[in-house]
C-alpha cells in the first residue's frame, strides 16, 4: 500500500530526490507505470528513465509492484512509494533547539519548532513499526479571520491560558503506564497569493 507520507532522513535520499526530472517522474508514479511508459509521457529515452528510477528505488521512493511480459522479456512496472514526501531536518544536518531563541512569536521559532517536530515524529514512527505498534499523534488544524492585530494578540493570550489550564488538568506525573506527549500550536498567516517563483532560501529572524 503506497504511504500517505514518507519522511526522508539522510541526506542521500535528499540527494537522490531533489532533481526536477526525478520528482516529475514520481508525480507521474502516483499511478504505477513501467519504465517505458514514463519514457513516452516525459519525452525522455528509455535508458535515462531506467537510471532514474533505479536510483530512485535504491532509496526506497518507488517500489515495484508488478512484472508483465512484453516480447521475450518481462517488464517491470513501478510506483512511488508515498503520495508526499518530506525531508526530515537531520537529512541536512540535524535541527535546532527553539528553546534557544527568546522571541517564541519569532518565524524562526515557529520554523524550529515544526522541524523538530518532523524530526521526532519521523524517528518515533520508525521505533514504532519496528515494534508493531500504531503511533498515537493528534493534529487540530483550522483557519481564523482576526480583525485586528489586537484581536489576535487577546487570541493569543485566551488560548495560552486555556491550554495551560487543560495542561494542569490531565498531566499527571505518576500515572502508571502514562506516556509524554509534546503539544506545538503554532499560526501563520495563510497564504492567498503564492508567488511565482520560490526563491531557494529565506532568511528568518
Amino acid at each position: 500500500m503506497t504511504a500517505a507520507v514518507q519522511i526522508l532522513q539522510s541526506a542521500a535520499a535528499a540527494d537522490k530526490l531533489l532533481k526536477p526530472e526525478r520528482l516529475r517522474m514520481l508525480e507521474l508514479l502516483a499511478e504505477p507505470d513501467s519504465a517505458a511508459g514514463i519514457a513516452r509521457r516525459l519525452r525522455m529515452s528509455r535508458q535515462t528513465v531506467n537510471y532514474h528510477l533505479r536510483e530512485l528505488e535504491k532509496e526506497g521512493l518507488v517500489e515495484l509492484v508488478d512484472r508483465r511480459p512484453k516480447g521475450n522479456c518481462l517488464e517491470r512496472v513501478v510506483r512511488a512509494s508515498a503520495r508526499c514526501y518530506v525531508i526530515s531536518p537531520l537529512a541536512l544536518g540535524g535541527v535546532g533547539d527553539p528553546g534557544q531563541l527568546r522571541d517564541r512569536f519569532s518565524a524562526a521559532y515557529l520554523v524550529l519548532a515544526a522541524s523538530r517536530a518532523i524530526r521526532d515524529v519521523a524517528v518515533l514512527r520508525q521505533r514504532a513499526g519496528k515494534a508493531g505498534k500504531t503511533l498515537g499523534t493528534l493534529t487540530v488544524e483550522t483557519e481564523i479571520r482576526f480583525a485586528s492585530a489586537r484581536a489576535r494578540q487577546q487570541f493569543t493570550a485566551e488560548l495560552a491560558e486555556r491550554v495551560a489550564e487543560l495542561a494542569v488538568k490531565f498531566h499527571n506525573d505518576k500515572a502508571e503506564g502514562g506516556r509524554t506527549f509534546r503539544l506545538l500550536v503554532g499560526a501563520y498567516p495563510a497564504i492567498t497569493k503564492p508567488e511565482p517563483a520560490d526563491p531557494a532560501s529565506v532568511n528568518l529572524e
